[in-house]
């Protein structure tokens, strides 16, 4: 795998190291909460420290009873 590619995951392996649904991977990429690094043919691929580092945050907000649509606005701002 090429140097710059080492980092890239796809939802399926998203789903596996995170023990999270593939359809939950999709459904955070369709709100903004996910974003999309690549294509590889028709398979998208995220960079696996922004999502463990947007799961992170997610997690924590959801604990403290933040809704997603707060959520995303903070994970959108900080990336900026």
């Amino acid at each position: 795998m090429p140097k710059q590619r080492r980092n890239l995951i796809t939802a399926v392996e998203i789903s596996q190291k995170f023990h999270i649904s593939y359809q939950l991977v999709n459904y955070y990429t369709n709100i903004g909460l996910f974003s999309i690094c690549a294509n590889d043919g028709n398979r998208r691929l995220y960079d696996s420290g922004k999502v463990e580092a947007a799961l992170k945050k997610i997690k924590d907000l959801r604990s403290r009873g933040y809704p997603l649509r707060i959520i995303r606005d903070e994970l959108l701002n900080n990336s900026a």
